[in-house]
């Protein structure tokens, strides 16, 4: 029988730090959508059409064919009741899989009473103790968690602990799927005990090398940053860095990714001799597996500029010299990083359209928000940087750094207004955030130098930009609450 599709994210965006839900992959790995090979006996036409309809719904699923799926798996279900019997566990799996669907479409309405029919054939079939009710209680559970009804996905993944017993191999997952669930609920003393015993046991099983060990400790140091414990994030990603050389080495994004995370929180803690290392070796890395002007290598030169701007800080009071060479080196880096994410831009405008279409793919959409961001994020730095140059040089001509921060100060306001208008892009709280991290830096500067030049822009005004501020804080923080 088949138990689950579990194929697409069940945790929100705010359960991992990269674009996608690490949860999307995990899920994949719990259950899977497999081809009906139960051996059960095919006695009547009804049966027979039942083996075909669902196994072709579920290549259907996995094409992306969510609507032909449908009608085969609802085919599926029919011919289960007509073949096996009202109560049979074939209808289970029926009414599971089609829940699934349901779940995938985001129709939560018509996947829970599926869900619920199959927990209650399968109980009064097998006993509520049998392993099959627990997997089907675990598909409950992600049904809850997806819509953030926690108290009821905490009850199933409990259900579903008790049945397997804790020396269940998949009792693993059953803590780890709690463990996220109790850390949403703000249980994070609780949660982070259960997800680091589902480590140990895939550890001590033989599986600390496996891609789901690596997706746990993910989410651990993901847990320890948002708690403000760098230390102990440190310690995870450095396990998690090991495991990734040892078994895809430095010819893999994956492995780039996880030292560039691990470089991140070394920055966090001031350890920035290692954290620029690991980071220009993770930009030499990417320069021989990605196009030169790929995002992520633009995005990686914005790293390298901040470290050499915290380098220049250090420097400040021991060798001003130094200190403005480290600014003009981030001053380079961040000059190319802000090439590149432009170049990305235009590209997507001039072959999408100033508006993205319906017809831009998913992909492109992701290249275009992450490009803004890195975007905002290199005129923020730069401007940020030639106020410090300011404060080493003291210079007073014409072209002086504080009119060199104006002026990536006001691009930032350009660019979010050409780029920043499409529906999805502009609401996006990331987005948003930067834009008001670029304006407030502009507003400090402005009362301070107030120059008819800035004054002038493009009508931008000390007081207009400080009403837009505070409409942008409201915004924000009136997002950040639903979430």
């Amino acid at each position: 029988m088949v138990l689950g599709i579990n194929t697409s994210p069940v945790l929100a965006k705010e359960a991992s730090l990269e674009e996608k839900s690490e949860n999307e992959a995990e899920e994949a790995d719990i259950v899977g959508l497999r081809k009906i090979e139960d051996g059960s006996i095919v006695s009547n036409v009804h049966t027979s059409k039942w083996r075909v309809f669902t196994d072709n719904g579920r290549e259907l699923f996995m094409q992306g064919k969510l609507e032909e799926a449908e009608r085969y798996f609802f085919s599926a279900l029919q011919e289960a009741k007509e073949g096996f019997g009202e109560r049979d566990p074939h209808v289970a799996s029926a009414c599971n899989n089609l829940a699934e669907l349901y779940r995938v479409n985001k129709a939560y309405d018509k996947a829970e009473p599926l869900y619920l029919e199959a927990i209650d054939i399968l109980e009064k079939t097998f006993g509520p103790e049998d392993i099959r009710v627990g997997s089907a209680f675990h598909n409950l559970g992600q049904f809850y968690l997806v819509q953030r009804k926690l108290e009821e996905a905490h009850t199933c993944y409990e259900i579903k602990g008790r049945v397997l017993g804790l020396n269940h191999v998949d009792y693993a997952d059953t803590m780890y799927h709690l463990g996220t669930v109790l850390y949403l609920q703000g249980k994070e003393k609780d949660a982070e005990v259960l997800i680091q015993d589902s480590i140990r046991i895939l550890e001590e099983g033989g599986q600390a090398e496996s891609i789901m060990c690596v997706r746990r400790l993910r989410y651990l140091a993901q847990m320890y940053l948002r708690s403000n414990r760098p230390e102990e994030a440190e310690n995870v990603q450095r396990k998690i860095l090991h495991i990734m050389e040892l078994i895809k080495g430095w010819n893999s994004l994956d492995t780039i990714i996880a030292a560039e995370g691990l470089a991140l929180t070394l920055q966090s803690t001031g350890s920035l001799k290692e954290a620029r290392e690991l980071l220009e070796r993770c930009l030499d890395a990417r320069r021989t597996l990605l196009p030169g002007d790929h995002i992520q290598i633009g995005a990686n030169m914005l790293h390298i500029a901040r470290v050499a701007m915290l380098k220049s800080s250090r420097l400040r009071k021991i060798d001003t010299s130094k200190a403005i060479a480290e600014l003009n080196k981030a001053k380079d880096l961040l000059k190319d990083s802000i090439r590149i994410s432009s170049h990305i831009l235009n590209k997507v405008v001039k072959e999408n359209g100033k508006m993205l279409n319906s017809g831009t793919s998913g992909e492109t959409r992701k290249d275009f928000h992450t490009a803004l961001i890195i975007l905002l994020q290199s005129l923020d730095a730069l401007g940020l940087l030639e106020i410090k140059k300011q404060g080493l040089q003291e210079s007073k001509d014409e072209h002086s750094p504080i009119v060199e921060a104006e002026n990536a100060l006001l691009r930032c306001i350009s660019a979010y207004k050409e780029f920043g208008t499409e529906r999805s892009i502009s609401d996006s709280r990331e987005v948003k955030a930067e834009y008001l991290s670029c304006l407030m830096h502009l507003s400090s500067l402005m009362s301070d130098s107030q120059t008819e030049r800035t004054r002038q822009f493009q009508g931008v005004n000390l007081q207009n930009l400080q009403d837009e501020i505070k409409n942008l804080e409201v915004e924000i923080a009136r997002r950040k609450r639903r979430i």
